[in-house]
């Protein structure tokens, strides 16, 4: 048996202690080495969760040590991912990023290139794509049961009517905070694997939380080269939410309501195992085709899928779970949404009439 590839995770808020750490402690053939966090409290819940993790207070701790290493994850606030990851990179280090990848198409771009020049494997943590609706949604497409999609209606919505004082709330640009690009990143990703690329953008970003710095009240529309349409809403003021996905095709319509329920897992501090990311009954979507509704047992949530298929990138050569290229379309499209609701008007992207 090989020897778990050795990872080192910095950052431990939100993405790193939620999302991050359970996630590759508990999947075969990688083992949580090290963790980067200056923050005391943090420190100690490291101690806690991974006690066989080494705790660093400083980044160049990591890069100091890093034929120690396999695997750097940089779970840190989104203004830090390029300079930590181009690190990461020129220490020969390959690199998982969590979204955004970067704050702009550009430098993600010259993050990817600069990876690609060295032979390093990067790739972006897009875990919504393994969200259950999703991949529900995914095989009815592949599978014909919609006929042809013409319409793709997706949201995230939630009541949070005031503030936070977390940086994502801070109006700085720098630090790509606002709901475009934390859960707009996922969004766009998830209508451009299902829809394809999109050629137009419009969008509408408003501040309604009194005192808000960024925006909080998002409606994205994309037209995608197939002729399909996206439409995509993301709130923190919406006290009564949409359907989660609503698509419509010439042949049926599929409707879903609810978030999955790996995130709250995850929170709750449940770790993945067996009938890990199985939704309820009453979470089940429905197919509607000539008027007759019927529930579709959705598929299990499946964020453990993506560092599974971090470990063969990294022992094979196999392809990275998510394309870093699929993350320069996003922050692309993301950027001419953020162009589109300043100019209110709609954006053609580049190369959209080849």
């Amino acid at each position: 048996m090989s020897e778990p590839l050795r990872v080192g995770l910095v950052g431990y808020g939100l993405a790193g202690s939620t999302f991050h750490a359970p996630l590759i402690s508990t999947t075969a053939g990688l083992r949580l080495s090290a963790v980067v966090t200056s923050q005391r409290d943090r420190q100690d819940e490291v101690r806690r969760d991974h006690p066989g993790a080494q705790v660093l207070d400083r980044v160049e701790d990591l890069w100091a040590g890093s034929e120690h290493l396999d695997l750097v994850v940089i779970a840190t606030p989104n203004r830090s991912h390029v300079p930590l990851a181009r690190a990461a990179v020129e220490a020969g280090l390959p690199v998982v990023v969590d979204k955004p990848l970067a704050a702009t198409a550009a430098d993600g771009l010259a993050l990817v290139e600069l990876a690609t020049a060295r032979g390093v494997p990067l790739t972006v943590y897009q875990n919504r794509r393994w969200d259950s609706d999703f991949r529900t949604v995914r095989q009815l497409v592949a599978d014909g049961s919609l006929g042809r999609v013409h319409r793709l209606e997706s949201r995230y919505e939630r009541w949070r009517p005031v503030p936070g004082s977390g940086w994502r709330e801070h109006g700085d640009p720098a630090e790509a905070g606002g709901l475009l690009y934390d859960l707009g990143s996922h969004l766009v990703d998830q209508a451009l694997q299902l829809l394809g690329p999109a050629t137009q953008v419009y969008a509408e970003l408003d501040r309604r939380r009194p005192g808000a710095r960024v925006d909080d009240d998002v409606f994205v529309a994309l037209h995608h080269a197939g002729g399909a349409q996206s439409h995509l809403w993301m709130s923190s003021v919406a006290a009564e939410p949409g359907p989660r996905l609503r698509l419509l095709g010439d042949r049926g319509a599929y409707v879903t309501f609810g978030m999955d329920g790996q995130e709250e897992a995850l929170r709750a501090g449940r770790l993945p195992g067996p009938d890990w990311g199985q939704e309820p009954v009453d979470r089940w979507g429905r197919l509607i085709v000539d008027g007759h509704s019927e529930p579709v047992p959705s598929l299990p949530g499946a964020y453990p899928d993506f560092y599974a298929k971090v470990v063969p990138m990294l022992r094979d050569g196999a392809p990275p779970p998510v394309d870093p290229a699929d993350a320069i379309a996003t922050l692309t499209v993301l950027e001419a949404a953020r162009r589109s609701a300043d100019e209110q008007r709609v954006v053609t992207l580049p190369g959209a009439g080849r």
